[in-house]
C-alpha cells in the first residue's frame, strides 16, 4: 500500500514513527521526567530547526542533549561560551602545516562542525561571537578566510541560557532569538522524579547504556515526511491569525514575524508526525504556540507591571481562537 506522500509506503512511515517513539524511550533510560522537553526537542529535530533551552543550572540539559545524539547517531559537540571566546574558536581557523611541497594553509574545523552543537550559556559570549552562530543556524554553512564550508546534515544548534544569573552576560538580540525555532523551558523535577534521579546517579552503578535506534539518513527522511503532513485550511488559517494577533494585542509591544507563522505550522506538523498521526489537529498548534512565540513577542510595560508572562498572554490568545 502506498501513502500519498511522494510514493512512500505507509509501512515505511509507520516504521519511522515507531523508531522515533523508541528513541524517546531510550533517552528516558537516562533522563527522568522532562516529557514535554523531550517532545519539543524531537519536534525541533523533525522540523530541522534550532532551539534555545532556558533553565537553572543542574537540570540535566547537557546529558539530555548528549543522549539524544547517541540514540540518533548524530555527532555531538559542546561549546562552553565565555566572554573571552572568539568566533574562530567556534568556526575554526587556518593554520600552517608542513607538507612535502612546503608550508600550506589548512583550515582546522571548529566544534561547529557536528550534527548536534550544544552552545552552553550562549548569553555569556560576546555579541561578536554570538554572531558567528548566525550563518551556521540560518544557512547551515560557515565562511572563514574567504571560503565557505557546508556543515554536516542534519545540523542543529541547541543553546542554553540561565534566566537568573545575568552577571557578565550579553542579551541575545531579537534578530538572533528569532532564528531559534523554539524556546524550551526546562523546569525542576517533581519529588518522585528527583528521588529517582538521586537513586540513579548516587549508587555507583555504571551509566545506563542506550541503543542507537535512528540513523542520520532516517532522520532526514522523517524531516521530509514531516513537511508533507497535511494541515486543514481552517487550522492553518487560525495559526496564522494567532501570529497576526500578536501584532495588535494591547498587552504586546512587539509582535511576531511571518517566520513565527511558518514555525507554528511546521512544528505542529512535526508534533503530529512524532505522535504517529497523519494530520495536524488544533491541539498540535495549541501545544506548540508557547515555545514558538514566547521568545518572539515583547510585552508592553503594563503587562509586565501586572506580572504577566508571555506564556499567559499566548494562552489567552489561543483560548480566544478555540
Amino acid at each position: 500500500m502506498t501513502d500519498q506522500r511522494d510514493g512512500v509506503t505507509t509501512d515505511r512511515i509507520d516504521d519511522l514513527q515507531r523508531k522515533l517513539g523508541a528513541a524517546r524511550e531510550e533517552v528516558g533510560k537516562r533522563i527522568v521526567g522532562q516529557t514535554d522537553v523531550l517532545e519539543q526537542l524531537f519536534v525541533c529535530i523533525l522540523a530541522d530547526g534550532n532551539a534555545l533551552l532556558e533553565s537553572n543550572p543542574g537540570l540535566g540539559k547537557t546529558s539530555m542533549i548528549r543522549t539524544v545524539s547517541e540514540v540518533t547517531d548524530l555527532q555531538f559537540s559542546r561549546i562552553q561560551n565565555t566572554p573571552d571566546l572568539m568566533p574562530s574558536d567556534i568556526t575554526g581557523t587556518e593554520i600552517i602545516r608542513e607538507t612535502d611541497s612546503g608550508r600550506d594553509f589548512v583550515f582546522e574545523r571548529g566544534p561547529i562542525f557536528a550534527n548536534v552543537v550544544l552552545a552552553d550559556e550562549i548569553n555569556r559570549a560576546t555579541p561578536k561571537t554570538q554572531a558567528a552562530l548566525l550563518e551556521a543556524m540560518q544557512e547551515k554553512q560557515v565562511t572563514a578566510a574567504g571560503e565557505t564550508y557546508d556543515l554536516p546534515r542534519p545540523f542543529f544548534v541547541l543553546a542554553t541560557q540561565n534566566p537568573i544569573d545575568q552577571g557578565g552576560t550579553y542579551a541575545l538580540p531579537e534578530a538572533q532569538t528569532d532564528r531559534f525555532l523554539l524556546k524550551i523551558l526546562v523546569d525542576y523535577p517533581s519529588f518522585d522524579e528527583e528521588v529517582s534521579i538521586v537513586d540513579m546517579y548516587t549508587t555507583g552503578k555504571p551509566q545506563q547504556p542506550v541503543e542507537q535506534v535512528l540513523t542520520r539518513e532516517e532522520i532526514q527522511e522523517a524531516q521530509q515526511l514531516t513537511r508533507e503532513v497535511p494541515v486543514a485550511d481552517d487550522i492553518r488559517d487560525r495559526a496564522v491569525e494567532l501570529v497576526q494577533q500578536t501584532r495588535s494585542d494591547d498587552q504586546i509591544e512587539y509582535g511576531a514575524s511571518p517566520r513565527a507563522s511558518m514555525a507554528l505550522v511546521l512544528t505542529a506538523k512535526a508534533r503530529a508526525f512524532l505522535q504517529g498521526r497523519s494530520h495536524v489537529s488544533w491541539d498540535d498548534v495549541e501545544a506548540m504556540a508557547p515555545p514558538v512565540l514566547r521568545h518572539r513577542i515583547i510585552l508592553d510595560f503594563r503587562a509586565e507591571r501586572e506580572g504577566l508572562t508571555t506564556d499567559e498572554v499566548v494562552s489567552r490568545m489561543v483560548a480566544g481562537l478555540e
